[in-house]
């Protein structure tokens, strides 16, 4: 009996080491809470969605390298799509959704009904979302950036996926967009065709100015692509309050959107480090473009990508570690 309680005494001590190995940084390192005997609150693990931009992802790595490097949580990053990260935090396997886009019918399911979700303020984050044509269609044309001129020119963007009627070129199924409604209810001689991701709307776009070719395609702010190529944005009717009331008879432009963060109750309730942490975090379209720009176009590793711009803005950094050690 004393041999094998010696071994379990040996056994727990490597098992301590272990767990304290796998805290997902450099947790000696992390800076200490003000009071408590000056020892660090366990941070505990962070699941945070990644949606199918570049700008979603930019923001979460920056917020996960801080909880990881700076809180000593372990960061799990989950690729999924929006409705999907939203369902996620019913059964623990999301906690945060750092970029939200309105979802107002997720917001009634999810945190209104089943209660599995709460919002946790903005980001900084502005978003926007609309149609565009490429500069040189615009300097071309310069009275297609008025809706009530796209049926004269449907002719322009006819494409073999949109058969007789021009092409509006949307980007990944999953994303918030109107357009089929758009088109349908402003009698638009066009037909909706995804491209199926950002990347590949991004290079549509980019091909688009590049050989002079006609593209009308959705598009959204903050984007890092809008530095390279400045795309001009078609006015549709203007947005008012509750236009969009009823998805089906949508026939009003995208409202701006002070993009927030969506989180899971049970994350809320365990009121770790982590969870303070992304309430305070808040950044601008300028910093979400930096990083996402470092990604996407630089082919920088997102974690390297949220380290340059961590290590750049300490200010920032700090005031949100403050909130999180509070």
């Amino acid at each position: 009996m004393e041999l094998r309680a010696v071994r379990r005494a040996a056994l727990m001590a490597v098992l301590g080491l272990s767990l304290a190995a796998c805290g997902g940084g450099n947790i000696q390192n992390a800076p200490a809470p003000s009071g408590g005997g000056g020892q660090a609150a366990s941070c505990g693990k962070l699941n945070m969605a990644i949606n199918p931009w570049v700008g979603y992802e930019a923001s979460a790595h920056v917020v996960g390298y801080v909880a990881k490097s700076k809180l000593g949580c372990e960061v799990e990053y989950k690729n999924v799509k929006e409705e999907v990260a939203w369902q996620g935090m019913g059964n623990g396997e999301v906690d945060v959704v750092i970029e939200n886009w309105g979802h107002p019918d997720l917001v009634q399911k999810y945190i209104t009904d089943q209660k599995t979700a709460q919002d946790a303020g903005v980001n900084g984050n502005v978003g926007i979302i609309g149609w565009y044509v490429p500069p040189w269609m615009a300097q071309q044309y310069p009275d297609i950036t008025d809706w009530n001129n796209l049926n004269k020119y449907a002719d322009l963007f006819k494409t073999t996926e949109s058969g007789g009627q021009g092409q509006l070129l949307d980007g990944d199924p999953s994303f918030v967009t109107n357009d089929e409604a758009l088109v349908k209810n402003l009698n638009l001689n066009y037909k909706v065709v995804y491209a199926g991701s950002e990347a590949a709307l991004i290079q549509a776009f980019r091909q688009a100015e590049a050989n002079k070719k006609p593209l009308l395609g959705y598009f959204y702010e903050p984007q890092w692509f809008m530095s390279e190529v400045p795309l001009v944005k078609v006015n549709l009717p203007p947005y008012t309050e509750g236009c969009d009331a009823d998805p089906a008879k949508i026939a009003c432009d995208y409202p701006k959107y002070d993009l927030n963060k969506i989180v899971a109750a049970k994350f809320v309730e365990a009121n770790s480090p982590a969870y303070k942490l992304v309430k305070a975090f808040q950044w601008t379209n300028d910093d979400q473009n930096v990083v996402a720009k470092s990604i996407a176009e630089d082919k920088m590793d997102p974690e390297q990508a949220a380290q340059k711009w961590v290590d750049a803005n300490p200010d920032k950094v700090n005031a949100w570690l403050q909130a999180a050690q509070a």
